[in-house]
């Protein structure tokens, strides 16, 4: 059943405050990405890769520290800091740029504080699924959340692009800061006799290398996470590829730019429906998906009219949204309960913090021969994830670890732990 997880009183309250979370965090990824673009800079493509850099790269730099914290501490206590903390910042920035004192380097800063934050947040928040559902509902929990998150994409640039040509940013970060309330309030009202254990695997810092080896030793992991490292360095910058198709090859306003953010949404939910439909991750779905993932960023960076750029961002998003989805699915799944905190801060790490490298190349790229030759170079190097997962899953179903479907068979819970030795 689609939406069997919705079944659990705390996952319904979970879901609820994600979702009105989420819509705040997308208004505020449209609004800080078209204020540097345009407010603060004139067009520059670069400075919106920096500033994602600074976004992401503590994710990668933080991930021994966010990961023993994750399997160390009691999750839902850190997702009340973090939570609590980036609404602080959030608020902290509207003021700011309300008040029209706004300059780059506020946002830089703002950029670089947020992250260090979110990379804390971001293991906790995914390994604490599996407390709420449980084992059996895993996949489905994170199918959903996915379509939460990018449900709230078809609302939120809209409505911030709508504000921003109405009125100013200033007041999309403050909206912002308030959605944060509804996170807290639902992590507060969850039911705690009814989370699931989840043993501490963690105890100090010598621990951190056991993620690693644990990792290591896991062949099916380590494909994953290279195919995640480069869709997420190079595949995953739209707000890039949108902000500078939208303000420079169609040269549209904000309004369209949260329009188009909005269209990719569409597929994204869709593709994270399809994906909450399956009881286990598919490797026919992973290596497919970012496969048609290549094709939808040819036809964005193509498309000569901004009507067949909007279709080509539903593919997009429909196509990357079945890997990642997914691909998470499985790292969860597979990953022994007391290691899952850092194998989760692991591929957060190598998912999202290759955009540091990423996004200022895709922007000066974009600057140097315009925004389609940065689609390109997302096209071309996601090509090359598809190519390592493709070979890796052909010499895998020759074997007995995987159905003729591509389902995975999954390894019993004594295996997953004998791995991590």
């Amino acid at each position: 059943m689609m939406f069997r997880s919705l079944r659990l009183f705390n996952y319904r309250t979970w879901f609820t405050g994600a979702l009105i979370s989420n819509i705040g965090a997308w208004m505020q990824s449209t609004a800080l990405s078209w204020t540097v673009l345009t407010v603060l800079t004139n067009n520059d493509a670069t400075a919106v890769g920096v500033n994602m850099a600074l976004q992401f790269g503590p994710q990668l730099l933080l991930v021994p520290v966010s990961g023993l914290i994750a399997d160390k501490y009691d999750r839902r206590k850190v997702l009340l800091v973090t939570q609590s903390a980036m609404g602080i910042l959030a608020l902290i920035l509207g003021i700011v740029v309300t008040a029209g004192v706004v300059e780059l380097w506020h946002v830089q800063l703002f950029a670089l504080a947020f992250g260090i934050v979110q990379s804390f947040d971001n293991p906790a928040r995914q390994a604490f699924v599996s407390q709420i559902v449980g084992q059996d509902d895993i996949a489905n929990a994170v199918a959903l959340n996915s379509a939460s998150f990018h449900g709230a994409r078809l609302v939120g640039p809209a409505v911030a692009g709508l504000l921003i040509a109405l009125v100013a940013p200033g007041p999309v970060f403050l909206i912002n800061a308030v959605t944060f309330i509804a996170m807290i309030v639902a992590l507060l009202r969850l039911r705690t006799d009814e989370l699931r254990p989840s043993p501490r695997g963690a105890k100090g810092l010598g621990d951190i290398v056991a993620g690693f080896r644990y990792v290591k030793k896991r062949g099916d992991l380590m494909i994953v996470f290279a195919m995640a490292f480069i869709l997420g360095t190079f595949g995953l910058n739209f707000p890039i590829y949108i902000s500078t198709m939208t303000s420079v090859e169609y040269e549209a306003q904000a309004d369209t730019f949260g329009i188009l953010s909005s269209a990719m949404a569409i597929g994204s939910v869709a593709g994270a429906l399809l994906a909450a439909r399956a009881a286990r991750p598919r490797w026919t779905l992973i290596v497919g998906g970012l496969g048609l993932f290549v094709l939808g960023c040819l036809a964005a960076a193509v498309s000569p009219h901004i009507v067949l750029f909007g279709v080509a961002l539903v593919v997009a998003g429909f196509t990357a949204q079945l890997f990642m989805t997914n691909a998470n699915s499985m790292v969860q799944l597979t990953s022994a309960p007391e290691m899952r905190g850092r194998v989760m801060a692991l591929y957060g790490a190598v998912f999202m913090g290759g955009t540091p490298i990423g996004a200022p190349i895709v922007g000066w790229v974009a600057d140097a021969w315009g925004p389609r030759a940065g689609l390109l170079v997302a096209a071309a190097t996601c090509l090359v994830a598809f190519a390592v997962g493709a070979i890796w899953w052909i010499r895998v179903r020759r074997s007995d670890r995987m159905s003729r479907t591509g389902t995975l068979t999954l390894p019993p819970p004594t295996e997953q732990i004998d791995i991590a030795k």
